[in-house]
């Protein structure tokens, strides 16, 4: 088992200076103007990154925290209120949101889109290792989804994905000790599959974003709301 998530050698250097902080909040203007104008993103990421000669981490960090005023306000449309949480059936895009929270607990950089989502600079490739937040992370998830009287929750995981079986495996046991109603279902498929459905999902991921029906921003709640500590949280946005 991977030790977590947590920052790279690298990373206080990218993240931890404020003339890089103040680097990035320009190039986040830049790439805003651009994707709000019809530009391509990928064009657009490409120039700016370029211009402001950025290592990959901060590529990918800006990438994240980009939108073009239209998807923010399509999103904005479709985004549920906590207290429309109640009763709802949720659907969770579980690698996405595991490790975002496992990357938060250990210490991580994380950053907040001009969207108001959460995300960080981790992949995984195809392949994912249990590390020592996962089991934390999902006890939060499934505490604070409780705790807001959801009626049900749905981990979609990719099928594809090394480690997805022992993960489903993780979760089945989480659920029955703690006693949340989860079902676990492993999609080959996952994006379209959360596109699709009516009921709430919980996504970072910009496409399922503008694709979906609803969506909650679950981190958001848990950021503002959960005596979560030694957070690193970069918030350029607000």
């Amino acid at each position: 088992m991977r030790k977590n998530r947590g920052k790279s050698a690298e990373d206080e250097g990218l993240f931890g200076l404020v003339k890089e902080i103040d680097k990035l909040r320009i190039a986040l203007e830049d790439m805003n103007y651009l994707l709000s104008r019809g530009y391509a993103a990928k064009s657009s990421l490409e120039l700016v990154a370029r211009k402001y000669r950025f290592k990959t981490k901060q590529t990918i960090a800006l990438q994240g925290m980009s939108c073009a005023i239209h998807d923010v306000e399509l999103r904005n449309l479709k985004q549920c209120s906590v207290s429309q949480m109640k009763d709802k059936k949720v659907y969770i895009d579980g690698f996405n949101q595991l490790i975002l929270l496992e990357s938060l607990l250990s210490g991580a950089y994380v950053f907040k889109g001009t969207d108001g989502v959460y995300r960080d600079t981790s992949s995984i490739y195809g392949n994912y290792r249990l590390v020592n937040q996962t089991e934390e992370a999902l006890f939060i998830i499934g505490t604070v989804l409780k705790k807001l009287e959801v009626k049900k929750v749905v981990w979609v995981f990719d099928a594809p994905v090394s480690n997805s079986g022992k993960l489903k495996t993780v979760c089945h046991k989480i659920a029955e000790v703690n006693n949340f109603d989860w079902e676990v279902i492993l999609e080959m498929a996952p994006d379209k599959y959360l596109s699709s459905t009516e009921d709430v999902v919980v996504t970072s991921d910009a496409l399922i974003l503008n694709q979906c029906h609803r969506w909650f921003n679950l981190f958001q709640f848990l950021i503002e709301n959960e005596n979560l500590v030694d957070l690193n949280v970069i918030n350029i946005v607000d």
